[in-house]
């Protein structure tokens, strides 16, 4: 697949890894559509990305706002050729807490938002996906979803993120093989701990003490090496079920 004739949605493309991703895809010369909650700053990105753009406020936990944008992505791209899943949230809290058990309430929001979210952008793109023409390669498109080392290796107070990226590894490949008969290939990008704007914010020494921890490069992530391995992902076909860490070789500790 050519990123200079892509046709992308990204969630949480306003912002950090999802929006390193749209500008790479821009760049290339492909369209893209941000799907996100946050209107004011989706307003602020499509005016950076330029007219080949489009912001769409989007609950991807909600079934029905994520057709209706997946439709309106559509139209507006005439088609849908790469869909990619940075939406998230990385609420944290202990199961025992000093409060007593974390409320199930907090749980499910992560899971809904984090896998519940991947899943409903996922079938709603694909479904668009199948109608394309294929190329030399038999291809009509890609889906690439965001896990977390937090799927291998949770820390204490990470049991929901942890399940809902876990999930999101453990649904690729079934959906892999599925859609493999329509030409579309699914796959998942794991990162470490990187630049995203919730770190941005942290004071700079304890951002240099968090990539401290990486054994190489020993410092955070960068959303544009995300935007590299989507571009690498969606350029090589036999690229399929398959889920790339990208993690400066960090294996996170209990806490």
């Amino acid at each position: 697949m050519d990123l200079a004739n892509a046709k992308a949605v990204v969630t949480g493309g306003v912002s950090g890894l999802g929006f390193a991703t749209a500008e790479r895809v821009i760049a290339a010369g492909g369209q893209v559509v941000l799907l996100d909650v946050n209107e004011e700053q989706g307003e602020v990105s499509v005016a950076k990305l330029g007219d080949k753009s489009l912001f769409i406020r989007t609950d991807v936990s909600d079934e029905a706002s994520v057709k209706a944008a997946i439709q309106a992505a559509n139209e507006f791209m005439g088609g849908i050729t790469l869909a990619v899943n940075c939406a998230g949230i990385a609420t944290a809290g202990r199961t025992l807490g000093r409060d007593g058990p974390w409320p199930t309430e907090n749980f499910n929001r992560v899971i809904q938002i984090n896998l519940i979210g991947s899943y409903n952008v996922t079938k709603e793109a694909a479904a668009f996906m199948q109608q394309n023409e294929p190329n030399a390669e038999g291809e009509r498109g890609v889906v690439i979803s965001t896990a977390s080392v937090a799927a291998f290796e949770g820390q204490i107070g990470q049991a929901a993120y942890s399940a809902s990226k876990g999930g999101v590894v453990g649904m690729m490949l079934p959906l892999a093989r599925e859609f493999a008969q329509f030409g579309i290939r699914v796959n998942t990008i794991a990162p470490g701990i990187f630049m995203t704007p919730m770190l941005a914010g942290m004071p700079e020494d304890v951002q240099d003490s968090l990539g401290k921890q990486i054994p190489f490069p020993p410092r955070l992530g960068r959303p544009e090496e995300y935007a590299d391995t989507a571009a690498f992902i969606y350029g090589n076909p036999v690229v399929n079920g398959e889920t790339i860490r990208i993690d400066g070789a960090i294996r996170m500790q209990p806490k």
